[in-house]
C-alpha cells in the first residue's frame, strides 16, 4: 500500500510540469503539433502558420 502511495503522489507532482511545457510548444495539440518549418516560423500539421515567437530552423 505505501509504494502505491508513492507513485500517486509522484504522479501528482509530476502532472503541472508536464502541462507545463505542453503550454510552451509553438502548435497546440489541437493544431496536430509542428510539421516543418518554414521561414523561421513552425508550420503546424493542420497547415496553419504558429503565433509563437520563437524562430525555428
Amino acid at each position: 500500500m505505501k509504494v502505491w502511495s508513492a507513485i500517486f503522489v509522484a504522479i501528482l507532482m509530476m502532472a503541472p510540469v508536464m502541462e507545463a511545457n505542453a503550454k510552451n510548444y509553438p502548435c497546440s495539440k489541437s493544431m496536430g503539433g509542428v510539421s516543418h518549418c518554414k521561414d523561421g516560423k513552425f508550420v503546424c500539421k493542420n497547415g496553419k502558420i504558429s503565433q509563437s515567437k520563437k524562430i525555428c530552423r
